[in-house]
């Protein structure tokens, strides 16, 4: 065989060494990253390279392969998690449907999604004020929750006066966040049940106000 007809074959073994090479370091990567998420799952919010490497059966040195530094691993893994259990924003409500049936289902879907994202939530809050990628990321999920709400009570807030319209979205914007609920749940221990039944009661009484 000569050296021309050797050549498309070994041009193809090529393709497929830096295919496996790709495929190799994408699947190390989101090892790393599902371990990553595995210890904040487990309560450590603030894990050492080793930790992660060990969960992800990697060796401490080869992280730093997939990612520049711990803060890049980080903002991969908070992405991760968000997108994970972004459906559960979703909201698809009518705004005719009666007050009390419209304020359950947006206390049960705030619940759940706070509940999807409680480990990650925590460490996305401890990284904003540094990581500006983290801060713009829950900067959007808030604008899109209130926008949220802003639709779903638009019948009651039309008819309050501006002012206290504007402030009863605000109000109900903090009852339902995840700070809110991460301090009833937290600190002053109540079930999910009393979370949300004093979530509903609250939202309510600014909605009929």
């Amino acid at each position: 065989m000569s050296a021309a007809t050797a050549r498309p074959a070994d041009a193809g073994e090529a393709l497929d060494a830096a295919d496996g090479r790709h495929a190799r370091r994408d699947r190390n990567r989101l090892a790393v990253v599902d371990a990553m998420l595995g210890l904040y799952h487990e309560g450590n919010l603030d894990p050492s390279s080793d930790e992660i490497a060990a969960r992800a059966g990697l060796s401490p040195r080869s992280l730093f392969r997939y990612f520049d530094d711990l803060h890049d691993l980080v903002r991969v893994a908070v992405s991760r998690q968000y997108e994970r259990v972004r459906a559960l924003a979703d909201l698809d409500l009518s705004t005719t449907a009666p007050l009390g049936e419209r304020v359950e289902r947006l206390v049960q879907q705030r619940l759940r999604l706070i509940g999807a994202t409680a480990s990650v939530g925590k460490v996305s809050r401890l990284r904003e004020p540094f990581q500006p990628l983290i801060a713009e990321q829950l900067t959007q999920g808030r604008t899109l929750l209130r926008a949220q709400l802003q639709r779903l009570f638009a019948p009651e807030l039309a008819a309050m006066p501006a002012q206290r319209a504007a402030t009863a979205l605000a109000a109900i914007d903090v009852l339902t966040s995840f700070e809110a609920v991460q301090l009833l749940r937290d600190d002053q221990g109540l079930p999910a049940q009393r979370i949300a039944a004093t979530l509903s009661d609250s939202v309510t009484r600014l909605l009929e106000a």
